[in-house]
């Protein structure tokens, strides 16, 4: 199944497996986001906080673009047309008709509120972009939803904060704040909201406490790294210049 041709399967996570599984057989490397990349990272494939999902998001490499829209066509995927005539280079959105689902596929960076850089790293995990990526797709967002809490949540119960080895690299995401006053600012917000609505989160007190820990592990990295000249500049100008861009309802 996990590199077989044919109609998309119902199970998103599955659906997810066989295409990055298929993708990889012609030479693409295709891994997963959203809450389908939170589920695979999450221990047995069981979050904490358990949600529906019902679309599929994945991330190709810059210039793989074509490639991949050419393998999804041949998956039983109908393509937008208009919309990927228009954002191909850095997304392209299909449909599943059989499943009732949308499938977007983002082309060397994520980019909402915040631009995200995907394609150096990508390979890194075997299905999913790596987790300090992942991580950053939910504090990127400015008007978080239940649904990214939650993700934010699982990610942070099930992967510790750090510098080791299988943990959520902080320095790689204080890195990439510290260029960009504009990411640093939503980051900063997305934790400090985060760390406010833990009280009324369905996780256990000692849950709670060890996702605080991590998110305040997590800002103090960002607060410690030096800050680069353009962040400084952009710093003095603060909230009274719009600092993210707002996402276009798509569809």
């Amino acid at each position: 199944m996990s590199g077989a041709a044919g109609p998309p399967l119902a199970d998103p996570v599955a659906e997810a497996r066989r295409l990055i599984a298929l993708a990889g057989a012609h030479g693409i490397t295709m891994r997963a986001l959203g809450g389908v990349a939170v589920i695979l990272q999450s221990p047995g494939g069981q979050p904490r906080l358990s949600r529906r999902v019902k679309d599929i998001d994945l991330a190709v490499g810059q210039g793989a673009g074509r490639p991949a829209a050419r393998l999804l066509a041949r998956s039983g995927y109908l393509a937008d047309e208009m919309f990927n005539a228009l954002r191909g280079s850095s997304r392209l959105h299909f449909r599943d008709p059989a499943n009732g689902r949308d499938l977007d596929v983002f082309v060397g960076q994520f980019s909402m509120c915040h631009a995200i850089p995907l394609t150096a790293r990508l390979d890194r995990d075997p299905l999913t972009v790596p987790l300090e990526e992942l991580l950053l797709t939910k504090l990127q967002i400015v008007e978080l939803t239940a649904n990214d809490q939650q993700d934010i949540y699982n990610l942070l119960l099930a992967h510790e904060v750090g510098e080791q080895e299988a943990a959520i690299t902080a320095g790689f995401i204080a890195a990439l704040c510290a260029r960009d006053w504009g990411l640093w600012r939503t980051c900063t917000l997305t934790i400090e909201r985060s760390r406010a609505n833990l009280e009324r989160s369905p996780l256990s007190a000692d849950e709670r406490r060890l996702v605080a820990v991590r998110l305040d592990a997590l800002r103090d990295r960002i607060d410690a790294e030096p800050k680069a000249v353009r962040w400084r500049a952009r710093s003095r100008l603060g909230d009274l210049v719009r600092w993210y861009d707002e996402p276009e309802e798509e569809r």
